[in-house]
C-alpha cells in the first residue's frame, strides 16, 4: 500500500504543480468541462483525497461527476463502513461526509453498473440522490472534447 501512495504521489504532485503554473487564462479555459472521478479504492485516505481533489477543481468551474465502483461504492449506502465515516487529518473529514457535501452541492454520484447486482442488497440500501450508472451514460462523459477523468 505504501508503495502505490508514493506512486500516486509521483503522479499528483507534478499534476499540482503544473497546475500552479496554468496562467489565469488557460484555467479559465477550463471552466465548465467535465470531469470524470471514478473510485475504486476501499482505502479511506485515497478516497478522501479523490473527493478532496474533484471538490478542488469543482471551485476552478470544472463540473464533476463521481462515479464509484467495487469496495467504493459502499460510501454510496446508507450505512456506509465505519471507516468511511471516521474523520481524517487534517481537517477531520471523512470520505462519506465528502462525498455528502459534494452531492449537496450539486454533483452527480453514481454507483457502477455492476455495484447492485453483485451485493446482497438493491437500490434502497443507497443514500438518496445517488443513481445507478449505466455504461452508454458515463462513456458520454469520458469521450467528451476535454473531460478529464481521474480514477484513484
Amino acid at each position: 500500500m505504501r508503495g502505490f501512495l508514493v506512486a500516486c504521489a509521483a503522479l499528483v504532485l507534478p499534476a499540482c504543480a503544473a497546475v500552479a503554473d496554468t496562467p489565469p487564462a488557460a484555467a479559465a479555459a477550463d471552466a465548465g468541462h467535465a470531469m470524470l472521478t471514478v473510485l475504486t479504492s476501499a482505502d479511506a485516505e485515497t478516497q478522501l483525497m479523490a473527493l478532496v481533489l474533484t471538490k478542488a477543481a469543482m471551485a476552478k468551474g470544472v463540473t464533476p461527476q463521481i462515479l464509484l465502483c467495487s469496495a467504493a461504492g459502499d460510501l454510496a449506502l446508507k450505512s456506509p463502513p465505519p471507516e468511511a465515516l471516521a474523520p481524517l487529518q487534517p481537517k477531520g473529514a471523512s470520505p462519506a461526509g465528502l462525498l455528502r457535501s459534494l452531492k449537496a452541492e450539486g454533483v452527480k454520484v453514481d454507483v457502477c453498473a455492476i455495484y447492485l447486482p453483485n451485493r446482497p442488497f438493491g437500490a434502497e440500501a443507497l443514500e438518496d440522490g445517488i443513481g445507478v450508472a449505466t455504461p452508454p451514460d458515463i462513456a458520454s462523459v469520458f469521450t467528451a472534447e476535454g473531460a478529464t477523468v481521474l480514477s484513484f
